[in-house]
């Protein structure tokens, strides 16, 4: 499949999808948030891959924020129409059962710091820039950034970054729990395929267990505790498992097939 505005590689089993936009700072415009869906899709069908890495095209920005020349005139049943496709596209990134990681190079605005916050886990070069601008713009976030910062940094520091709309370096963002790590442009992605490698070697069934057990400590309404009892008990149905604890009791290393 083609795309518009993004470049998606699949090397070693990890799809690497680049928002690929950098004459406008790789800003989402309708177009994209829809090219994201279609790709996070396809790999997450496809069997050959195993984990999934977001980025953006040149050095200057990640993704710099939303096309604001698509909010102009928008009615306020519109502008829902347009938070809510957003935040179901970055809930397919959320509960994907594949790990997704961020490799965050340069400014993540708005929109941008939205969808890094929807990957699993995030690594930043170290001149990234982390923020929630759009009360500049007379907006709040609206793909999910007031439920998921709060949910990463705490309710007192995501009150203030939304309200001022101060940017954080990667170094303070690392200090909040926002990042996992931070490198050098140059290491950005080999950090991210580092971890995605050692995820790789672990059971496919339980690392998807893991990501739908944890985003239900998050979710209103589900009980996170009864979510992990049933991903736990389901882990003792798959060949994964029986291979596992094989592997531990023969002092040998696992080969896990995601079955």
């Amino acid at each position: 499949m083609s795309f518009e505005n993004l470049l998606v590689k699949t090397e070693n089993a990890i799809c690497t999808i680049t928002v690929n936009r950098p004459d406008k700072l790789n800003a989402l415009n309708k177009k994209t948030v829809q090219e994201i869906e279609a790709a996070v899709k396809l790999a997450i069908a496809d069997v050959s891959v195993k984990g999934i890495i977001l980025t953006g095209a040149g050095q200057k920005a990640f993704v710099a924020g939303a096309d604001i020349s698509e909010f102009v005139g928008l009615s306020a049943e519109q502008g829902m129409a347009m938070a809510k496709a957003g935040q179901d596209v970055f809930a397919l990134i959320e509960q994907s059962p594949k790990p997704v990681i961020a490799a965050v190079n340069g400014f993540a605005l708005g929109g941008g710091c939205e969808l890094s916050m929807a990957c699993h886990l995030r690594v930043a070069s170290d001149n990234a820039k982390f923020g929630q601008p759009e009360v500049n713009l007379g907006l709040i976030a609206g793909y999910g950034g007031t439920q998921r910062l709060t949910q990463l940094i705490g309710k007192a520091k995501s009150m203030e970054l939304h309200m001022t709309a101060d940017m954080l370096t990667a170094q303070q963002a690392l200090e909040l729990g926002l990042v996992n790590y931070v490198t050098t442009p140059e290491l950005l992605r080999p950090k991210c395929i580092e971890l995605l490698e050692k995820i790789k070697t672990k059971a496919p069934v339980a690392v998807a267990g893991v990501i739908t057990s944890i985003n239900a400590y998050y979710n209103y309404g589900i009980d996170g505790y009864a979510k992990e009892v049933s991903e736990f008990g389901k882990c003792f149905s798959t060949a994964d498992f029986k291979e596992g604890t094989g592997a531990f009791l023969e002092k040998r290393k696992a080969n896990f097939t995601g079955k």
